[in-house]
């Protein structure tokens, strides 16, 4: 029996995780390591970030459009992990972190209705 393309693009996703997991426990263990080993540089953080926000929202543009409540509770709740931390790390420091803060909240809030949404009202992930 031949595999379904279904099947390849899952295994293909799993695979995306185990490299995605493994470049973060790289860069939890050992910042520097993690940069050199993906060859990102300090000097290029700004053009980076500028990718990264790109990319988050493209993922909450494509979540919206496909009205996938459960998409966007998930997509919106890793949003919300990515500004805490953010805030942690920067509050840590004695670093400004308010609009990080805020960031997390409000991503968090819609994390949590989209939640509620599936929960409490019936066909709501359509």
């Amino acid at each position: 029996m031949i595999p379904s393309l279904a099947s390849f693009a899952l295994a293909g996703s799993a695979m995306g995780i185990l490299v995605t997991g493994m470049l973060a426990v790289m860069f939890l263990r050992d910042p520097v390591k993690g940069m050199d080993w993906t060859t990102h540089r300090a000097g290029d953080l700004p053009k980076v970030m500028a990718n990264r926000y790109t990319a988050f929202t493209m993922l909450a543009c494509g979540a919206t459009a496909y009205r996938d409540l459960t998409v966007i509770a998930f997509l919106f709740a890793v949003f919300a992990f990515m500004s805490l931390a953010d805030t942690w790390i920067y509050g840590q420091q004695g670093l400004p972190y308010a609009k990080h803060l805020m960031a997390g909240v409000a991503a968090a809030v819609v994390s949590v209705v989209a939640i509620a949404a599936l929960i409490f009202q019936s066909g709501a992930s359509v």
